[in-house]
C-alpha cells in the first residue's frame, strides 16, 4: 500500500508501507463474505469425499484387517504392487483396458461431427428437436440402458431378429460371446454420450465471431472451406482440453455399465482393472490388494493426464495448466 500525504505524493517521495496476510485475509473476508458462504459447502464436499479418504490408500501399503484397524495392521510394502504384476489375470485386464480405451477414444470426434452438423443446421426448429432427441439418452440411468442392452440383444430380443433374419446370424444371446462385446459396448456409449458431449462444443461454436464468416463468403470460400479454415481452428482449444481430460480416462474406462453387461463367460475379453478392483475389494474382501491395484490406476491415469498436457502445449500451444 502506498501511504504519504498529497505533497509526497506529487513529489514522488511517498513510501510503501506492506499490509500484514493476516489483515488482508479478514479484510476481503469482510468485503466477499457472501462469495465465502456460497463455495463453503462445496469445500466440505471435497474436504469429506475427496481429500478425506486420501488417508485410506495407506492400506495398499499394509495388510488392512477391519478388527485391527490402521495402526494395528501390519505394514508390507510394495508386496500388493508385487503380486498384482505377477498376477495371472495382470496382462489380460491390461490388455482389455487399453483396447476398450482406445476403441473408446477413437469415438471422440462423434459429438465434434454432430456439433458440427447441427451449428450447420439453418430451421431453428429441427435443429431445437434433433439437440433433444441426441440429448435423451443421457439421462437415462446406466442400469436402464444395461438392462435395454441385455433385452434386446438376448436370445429373443430385437436386434438379435433382426440381425438373423437379414444375416442369418445364429439367434443367441450376444452378450454371451466375447467377440460381440466390445462392439455392443462402443455403439451403446456413442448412443448415449454423444448427444451430451456435442453441448460444449455448440457453445464454442457459438462464440465464433460471425465476421469471419462474412469475410470468407465475400472472399468466395464454400461451406467447407468455412468449417475446415475458421470453425475447427476456432474449436481447437476446446478439442484439446477435452482430449486430454479423455486421456485421463483411459484407465477408468466406465466400470460401471462393464459390471452391468459381462457376465463369466465373457471375462477374457471384458474383465479390466476397475471391475477386478471391485470384485477383490468388495466380493472377495482383499481391501489392502485391491486398494494398491486402485491406487496403480490412478497413477497410470495421472501420468497421462501430464503428460497429453504436456505434448499438447509444445505442439499447439493449448493445454489444461
Amino acid at each position: 500500500m502506498k501511504k504519504g500525504n498529497a505533497a509526497q505524493l506529487a513529489a514522488g517521495t511517498y513510501t510503501a508501507v506492506k499490509v500484514p496476510f493476516k489483515q488482508r485475509v479478514v479484510k476481503d473476508f469482510q468485503r466477499n463474505w457472501t462469495l465465502y458462504l456460497m463455495i463453503l459447502p462445496i469445500l466440505i464436499y471435497y474436504a469429506i469425499f475427496k481429500f478425506g479418504p486420501l488417508f485410506g490408500v495407506s492400506i495398499a501399503f499394509m495388510d488392512y484387517k477391519p478388527a485391527r484397524g490402521f495402526l494395528g495392521s501390519k505394514f508390507v510394502g510394495l508386496k500388493h504392487f508385487k503380486n498384482f504384476f505377477t498376477d495371472f489375470y495382470f496382462l489380460r485386464l491390461l490388455k482389455n483396458t487399453i483396447r476398450i480405451s482406445v476403441f473408446d477414444l477413437l469415438t471422440f470426434p462423434a459429438p465434434i461431427m454432430l456439433a458440427l452438423l447441427i451449428n450447420e443446421l439453418k430451421h431453428k426448429t429441427y435443429s431445437r428437436v434433433v439437440q433433444t432427441v441426441t440429448y435423451m439418452p443421457h439421462f437415462i440411468s446406466t442400469v436402464v440402458i444395461c438392462g435395454m442392452i441385455r433385452k434386446l440383444t438376448g436370445s429373443s430380443g430385437g436386434i438379435t431378429m433382426i440381425l438373423s433374419n437379414l444375416f442369418g446370424i445364429r439367434q443367441e444371446a450376444m452378450l454371451n460371446n466375447v467377440n460381440n462385446f466390445l462392439p455392443i459396448y462402443i455403439i451403446s456409449e456413442i448412443w448415449q454420450s454423444i448427444g451430451w458431449n456435442s453441448i460444449i462444443y455448440l457453445s464454442a461454436l457459438a462464440g465464433i465471431d460471425q465476421e469471419l464468416y462474412d469475410a470468407a463468403r465475400v472472399d468466395g470460400a464454400g461451406r467447407l472451406k468455412q468449417v475446415l479454415y475458421i470453425t475447427i481452428p476456432c474449436l481447437m482449444p476446446t478439442i484439446t482440453i477435452l482430449l486430454i481430460l479423455k486421456m485421463g480416462k483411459i484407465f477408468n474406462v466406465g466400470y460401471e455399465k462393464i459390471m452391468l453387461l459381462y457376465n463369466p463367460m465373457i471375462y477374457e475379453k471384458a474383465d479390466v482393472i476397475n471391475t477386478f478392483v471391485y470384485r477383490k475389494g468388495l466380493l472377495d474382501a482383499q481391501y489392502s490388494y485391491s486398494a494398491a491395484v486402485g491406487l496403480f490406476n490412478c497413477a497410470v491415469s495421472y501420468t497421462l493426464v501430464t503428460a497429453t498436457n504436456k505434448i499438447s502445449k509444445r505442439v499447439n500451444g493449448n493445454g489444461l495448466w
